[in-house]
Order: C-alpha cells, then sequence, then structure tokens
C-alpha cells in the first residue's frame, strides 16, 4: 500500500458530472484528486443533450465552443416524429428548432425570457473524452482513470480515501472533503448506508447502440431527433451525435426473443445494413437520496438521484449540482465559507432533485399516455386504422410535447427557503411552473440580458459574487463591498445601466458565483454585515429548506 499526498477534494467518478465537479474546483484553485474506474470511456451514447443551463455553465468553464464543435450539426432540425414505422406518414411531427435557429433567436431577444446559450446534441461517448482532456490540463487536478475506489475512513486531515490503481496497488490519499460522483450504484452512497430513495423501478429496456450509412436514405420522413416507432414493440429511435449513429430502446418484454437486425428492421420498415456498437439492457428508475451525504463525505449527480430520461433531467441536474457545490467547497476550504454553505448545498440540491424528479415522471407519463392507444389497428389503412391513429396523435399532441416543452423547469429552478438566500416578503414566484418566466426574486437564476454594448450580463460576471447596479449612474456601494472583503469573500461590482432594470427588476441584484440570486433591492442595505455573512455560509438566513413527502414544507 502506498501513500497519496494529501488533497483538498476527492471525486470519486470520472463520467460528466464528476469530470465537471473536478474543472470547476481546478479552476478556483482547489487541489482536486479524481479517480475513475474505466480507464477508457465507455462507447455508449447514455445521454444526447446538454441543456442550455448546462451549456451556461459549460461556457463559464470556457468549454462550450469545443463541446458544440464535438457535437450535433448545429443546423440539425430537432424535430420530433411520430409512426408506425419510417416507412409510413407520420402520425405527428413536432417541428423543434435547430441549436443555431435558437441562436439567432436568442440573439433578437432582450427581455430576459430566454437562455444565454442554446441546447447541443452531444452523446456521452463525445462529451466525456472531452472533459477527460480538459481535466487532465486543469491545474491541480489530479486524474487517476483505471483506477477503483474502495473506501474512505478519518485521517488527522479529515478523510482518508483508499483506491486500487489498474495495475492492483492499493493507494491512500487524505483528504479534507471527498464528493461520490459514481452513479446509480454509488459506493460511496453505500458507505454512508444512505437509502438510494427509489420511488419507481421500471420494467427493463433493451437498448442498442449501433451505426448505419443507410438508414437515414431509407426512408422520406427527413432528419429528426427522435422517432417515436408505433409499433407493437413500442421502440424510440434516437440520433445520437454522428449523422449515422443511432440509439433504440424498446421494452425489453416486447422485443423478447427478437435478434438487434429483426429490431432494427421493425422500427425502420424494412431490413437496413447495421453495425451494432452495443447491446443491453437497463432499468428505468426514479430516485432521490434521502440525503446528499454526511458530514465532509457528499453525494452529486446520479450518486443522489435518478431519473427516467424522458425529458433529458439525468446529467443536466447532475452538472447543477457540481456547479452549485464547487464554489462552496473552494469558499469553505479557503476559509471565507461557513458550514451553512455545504447545509445549503444538501438542502438545495435534494429540493430540485425531487422537483426534477417529478417532472421526469409527468414527462414519462406523457408518453406513456399515447403509447398505451396502441392496437393492431394503428398499423392498418382501414377507416379503424384511421381512427385509431387520430386518437393517438390527439393524444400525443399534449403527451409527447411533455418530453420536450419545459423551459420552466430546465430555466426556473429557484433555491427558495435556502440557508443561503435572503427571505422576501410577498408571493414569490411559481418555481415549478413549466412555461419560464424571468425574475430575480432571491433564489432564482440570474435571467440573462443583453447589455447596451451588445455583451451578455452572464459574460461580465465575476467568479465570485458579483452586485450588480441598474442605477442611472453607478453606486459603489461600499458597505457591501467592506463587508466581504472584511471576510476574504470575492465581491465584484458591476453597473450594468438602467437598460437592463426591466429583467433586474430591482436597482440593485446580489448573485453567487453558480448565478442564483442572493439578494435584492432599490436601497443599499441596511445591514451589510449581516447580507455577506449569510450568503458566505457564516450565519444561515433562516431554517434550511424541509421537505415532506416530496413537496415544499
Amino acid at each position: 500500500m502506498t501513500g497519496g499526498p494529501a488533497t483538498e477534494a476527492f471525486v470519486v467518478g470520472g463520467g460528466p458530472v464528476g469530470l465537471t465537479l473536478a474543472i470547476d474546483l481546478g479552476r478556483r484553485g482547489v487541489r482536486c484528486v479524481l479517480v475513475e474506474r474505466l480507464a477508457t470511456p465507455l462507447y455508449v451514447p447514455k445521454m444526447e443533450l446538454c441543456n442550455p443551463r448546462t451549456m451556461e455553465i459549460f461556457r463559464r468553464l470556457g468549454v462550450a465552443d469545443e463541446v458544440r464543435r464535438r457535437g450535433y450539426d448545429g443546423d440539425a432540425p430537432m424535430d420530433v416524429i411520430i409512426a408506425p414505422s419510417l416507412q409510413r406518414e407520420p402520425i405527428l411531427r413536432l417541428p423543434y428548432p435547430s441549436a443555431n435557429q435558437v441562436a439567432a433567436q436568442i440573439a433578437g431577444v432582450n427581455d430576459g425570457s430566454t437562455a444565454r446559450e442554446p441546447y447541443c446534441r452531444i452523446s456521452q461517448y463525445t462529451l466525456e473524452p472531452l472533459l477527460r482532456e480538459v481535466a487532465q490540463r486543469t491545474p491541480g487536478v489530479t486524474a487517476h482513470f483505471g483506477a477503483t475506489f474502495l473506501e474512505f475512513g478519518e485521517s488527522a486531515a479529515g478523510l482518508l480515501a483508499r483506491y486500487e490503481d489498474a495495475e492492483g496497488r492499493t493507494h491512500e490519499t487524505a483528504c479534507a472533503w471527498l464528493v461520490g460522483c459514481d452513479g446509480a450504484g454509488s459506493a460511496v452512497r453505500r458507505q454512508l448506508d444512505i437509502s438510494a430513495g427509489i420511488a419507481l423501478e421500471a420494467p427493463n429496456v433493451r437498448h442498442l447502440f449501433f451505426q448505419s450509412d443507410e438508414l437515414r436514405h431509407a426512408h422520406r420522413l427527413g432528419v429528426a431527433r427522435h422517432y417515436n416507432i408505433a409499433n407493437s414493440a413500442g421502440a424510440a429511435l434516437i440520433s445520437q451525435d454522428r449523422a449515422n449513429q443511432f440509439g433504440l430502446h424498446a421494452a425489453a418484454t416486447r422485443v423478447a426473443g427478437l435478434g438487434p437486425e429483426q429490431i432494427i428492421a421493425d422500427a425502420v420498415g424494412k431490413p437496413v445494413a447495421a453495425r451494432l456498437h452495443h447491446v443491453g439492457e437497463w432499468t428505468p428508475r426514479l430516485a432521490v437520496a434521502d440525503r446528499y451525504g454526511a458530514g465532509r463525505v457528499l453525494l452529486v449527480g446520479d450518486a443522489a438521484h435518478q431519473f427516467i430520461p424522458t425529458g433529458g433531467f439525468g446529467l443536466n441536474t447532475g452538472i447543477v449540482d457540481a456547479t452549485n457545490l464547487a464554489w462552496k467547497l473552494a469558499a469553505v476550504l479557503r476559509g471565507w465559507g461557513g458550514v451553512a454553505l455545504i447545509d445549503s448545498y444538501r438542502s438545495e440540491q435534494r429540493a430540485l432533485g425531487l422537483r426534477n424528479m417529478a417532472a421526469s415522471r409527468e414527462a414519462a407519463g406523457g408518453a406513456g399516455m399515447w403509447r398505451a392507444l396502441w392496437t393492431p389497428e394503428i398499423m392498418q389503412a382501414t377507416a379503424a386504422g384511421d381512427a385509431a391513429r387520430e386518437g393517438m396523435r390527439v393524444a400525443a399532441d399534449v403527451g409527447q410535447r411533455k418530453s420536450h416543452e419545459m423551459n420552466g423547469v430546465e430555466l426556473g429552478y429557484s433555491h427558495l427557503g435556502s440557508p443561503a438566500i435572503a427571505a422576501e416578503s410577498g408571493e414569490p414566484p411559481d418555481p415549478d411552473a413549466r412555461r419560464y418566466a424571468p425574475t430575480t426574486w432571491p433564489g432564482a437564476h440570474l435571467p440573462h440580458v443583453w447589455l447596451d454594448d451588445g455583451a451578455a450580463l452572464y459574460d461580465r460576471l465575476d467568479h465570485g459574487f458579483t452586485l450588480i447596479d441598474s442605477g442611472p449612474a453607478p453606486s459603489e456601494m461600499a458597505t457591501v463591498a467592506d463587508a466581504f472583503a472584511t471576510l476574504g469573500a470575492p465581491l465584484g461590482q458591476l453597473w450594468v445601466g438602467p437598460g437592463a432594470r426591466a429583467v433586474m427588476q430591482r436597482r440593485f441584484v446580489l448573485v453567487r458565483p453558480d448565478l442564483h440570486v442572493v439578494w435584492r433591492g432599490d436601497e443599499a442595505t441596511e445591514n451589510p454585515d449581516w447580507l455577506a455573512a449569510m450568503a458566505c455560509g457564516r450565519i444561515a438566513a433562516k431554517r434550511p429548506l424541509e421537505i415532506a413527502d416530496g413537496h415544499r414544507a
């Protein structure tokens, strides 16, 4: 057994979420060790879309442009099609704009109603190698791939992490904090004896990942993001991040006894040449862990929550977990952040996990609603078939949209009730609305706005706290600056001018490093020392958010 050098943070798991956390920590000057069991990433899709919030986070980490370059063509349509097979007329086509079309829309809107970044089509087998490259060149990050985490224990520095390298040698590394980003079967969560909190476990799904150069020319439906097949197998055919790469998912019981070639042929409507990369099964789950950690050990990503892929909340929620935690760990390690910041991570992100689990359930239910209407008549060119297809179309026009039209869930999440967010009197906006309504209510994510010089507000914000002033002339707010300086906390001040006032809603808006609003007001705060102490986790604004049966208490 060899002893490794002490580190500040030890990250278990090097998927996209663990890598994002390590990169963010490294960029904040935190020494970080990451161990990942796989020497090379699996060539399996797992995910196929980074939503606007994830792309915003990647932009602030400096990797968004490279993610887009390696992902799917930004001009490719995002349409969703439901059809009996790719040889038949669609029952329903839902048109959605390409990433580049969304970017053009964003450029022409300045009322806070859009995200700063469009979504990006990219599969995990493309995203994960990119993030590995970034992590390996990030100062302060030491990554060990092909290394298996064994357990953690106590040490003089706080914790001791044990892992086995690719050659079978056991190592120990002392660390101040340990973070489990090690997936649904998290060894870290098991050692903490924290329940996975499984709320639903559905029957297994067969998954095929294949390459076919002729598939896109084997039908006349055109390029789409998803082809949902309304036949007896009920397959979903997904364009991955290359024009000739596809994922196919079907209920395992419905395709039992069928070979991969037959499953593909049934979806396409005729045989096509395909090169299989992967054949397997997975179990859809809805789960949120009972706790997001204990003491100096924390849970992030799938170690803390698992969602049904419908709606795309899994990886994207994990990336938000990572950016929430990174700045708070850095603050505590550098001495200006208090323990209430770590408490706020647990409460904020568990509340978000429960919220997004409900949205994932709703999206899955919407898809299930129209799929439950399948009958053999759907496949028939008869009056009964026409009626069956029309009934399915009407149901799908409502239900399928629940998978693709939840921008309020993606953009509107809020940390109401957090111990690190100031309270405000009055009735807050509904943080669970399915349509996004921009707001700077404390706890909300800061809306995107273009400034008078054409720059995006987000691009002018510091990576610490920022006090935004949209008054007619700059105000130094020296008392707030002094209060943060006394704690050693980074605070930038940004005058954006009255052009942004309508979106900011108040003259002064205090934003924390992950772009959530801490406090706002039209006048200078009378309690700058309290505001700084609360924002930095030295004191709690109020009782931490409580959760009872999945609802805010």
